[in-house]
C-alpha cells in the first residue's frame, strides 16, 4: 500500500530541531535523542548548562491551535493544583510555538520508569491521582477539544478501514458484518446509559503515558485529552481474567474514592469503550500510513493474519457486550 501524500515531518531534521529550540531562548549543546512517538515527533534536547528538555512537534493538521492551547491550559490548571502532570514551558505567556510551519512545545525532561500495574499500591496511587484530575476536569468544559463519541471513534473509523485498501478481499464482507454489529451494540449501550458525561479527562490513559517516580505517577502527555466519562481514564489499567480485573479495579477505587466519587453505572460502558478503541486503532494506523514511521513500526498491518485477529477480537467484543459487566462495586 502506497500513498502520494507528503510525509508530515519531512522538514524536521536535527538542524531544524536545534533552530526551533534556539527560537524560544534555549541553548542547545548538540545533544539530541529521538524519543518513541508515532503521532507526533518528540526529542530529548540538552542545553549547554546540562538542562534537559523534551521538544514535542505536533502532527500537522491534526489539532487546531485552539485545541492545542486548550490542552496546555488544562495541563497548567492541573499543575497549579499540584497534580502530577508535565506542563509545557511558557515564554511571554505563550506555550505553543511555531518554527518553519511546524508547531511545537517544550517540556522539562522528567525521569521515571514504567508503572507496575500488577502492584496493588501502584494502582491505588493511580486511582488517587485520577480522582484529583477528574475533580479539576469537572469544574469547567472544553470548548474546542473533541468529545468521546461513537461517530468519531467508531462510525468514521469503520468507514476509513473499509475504504483504506488494507482489508484482504476475502475478509471484506466479514469485517463489514462484524463491525456493523459492533457499532450497533455500542450505540445500544450508549443509548441505554443516557447522555455520556462530558468531564475533561486525559483521554488516552495507559501505562505508556505515565512515568513512575518516587512520589507516584506522573502523567506526561495530554495530547488526546477530551470530554468524556471518567471510566475512560480507568478501564485501560485492567487486564487478565475477570478475577484479575476485579482485583485491579478494587485497588484503583481504594485510592479514587479518597478524593472523588465515582458513578458506578459507568461500569456498563467498559466493553463498549474497549470495542471503540479496537475499531479506532486499526483506522489510526491506516490513516497514518503515508508517514514512514508507520510502515516501519507496523509492518504486519497489511497481512491477512492481522485482519483475521482484528475480526476475531471484534467478535469477542460482541460476546463481551452481551454478558453482564465483569466489574462491580
Amino acid at each position: 500500500m502506497t500513498h502520494s501524500a507528503p510525509a508530515p515531518f519531512d522538514a524536521l531534521h536535527p538542524g531544524a530541531v536545534f533552530a526551533a529550540a534556539e527560537s524560544i531562548g534555549l541553548d542547545p549543546s548538540g545533544r539530541l535523542f529521538a524519543l518513541n512517538s508515532y503521532e507526533n515527533r518528540v526529542y530529548q534536547l540538552g542545553e549547554e548548562d546540562g538542562t534537559l528538555w523534551v521538544l514535542k512537534f505536533y502532527r500537522p493538521a491534526r489539532w487546531s491551535d485552539a485545541q492545542i492551547q486548550e490542552e496546555h491550559s488544562f495541563t497548567f490548571e492541573l499543575a497549579a493544583a499540584e497534580l502530577p502532570v508535565a506542563a509545557p514551558l511558557r515564554r511571554d505567556g505563550n506555550s505553543l510555538f511555531v518554527h518553519e510551519r511546524l508547531r511545537f512545545a517544550a517540556f522539562p525532561y522528567l525521569a521515571g520508569r514504567a508503572p507496575e500495574l500488577d502492584d496493588h499500591a501502584t494502582l491505588t496511587l493511580l486511582g488517587r491521582a485520577l480522582a484529583r484530575i477528574h475533580a479539576i476536569g469537572a469544574r469547567e468544559r472544553f470548548d474546542h477539544r473533541p468529545a468521546l463519541d461513537l461517530e468519531r471513534m467508531g462510525v468514521r473509523a469503520r468507514q476509513m478501514v473499509r475504504n483504506s485498501g488494507f482489508l484482504p478481499e476475502a475478509l471484506t464482507e466479514q469485517y463489514a458484518r462484524v463491525s456493523d454489529q459492533i457499532i450497533g451494540r455500542i450505540r445500544q449501550c450508549f443509548e441505554s446509559f443516557g447522555p455520556l458525561p462530558r468531564v475533561r479527562i486525559h483521554g488516552d490513559c495507559h501505562a505508556g503515558n505515565i512515568l513512575w517516580r518516587e512520589q507516584g505517577p506522573l502523567f506526561v502527555d495530554l495530547d488526546d485529552c477530551m470530554s468524556g466519562p471518567r471510566i475512560q481514564d480507568l478501564w485501560m489499567f485492567l487486564s487478565g481474567d475477570a478475577a484479575s480485573q476485579q482485583s485491579s479495579w478494587a485497588a484503583l477505587m481504594e485510592g479514587y474514592e479518597l478524593f472523588g466519587e465515582f458513578d458506578y453505572t459507568e461500569l456498563t460502558l467498559v466493553e463498549a469503550l474497549r470495542s471503540l478503541r479496537i475499531l479506532h486503532y486499526a483506522s489510526w494506523i491506516a490513516s497514518r500510513w503515508h508517514d514512514p514511521a508507520f510502515p516501519r513500526a507496523f509492518p504486519w498491518f497489511g497481512e491477512p493474519r492481522f485482519w483475521e485477529r482484528h475480526i476475531a477480537d471484534l467478535f469477542e467484543q460482541l460476546a463481551a457486550m452481551d454478558d453482564p459487566p465483569i466489574l462491580s462495586k
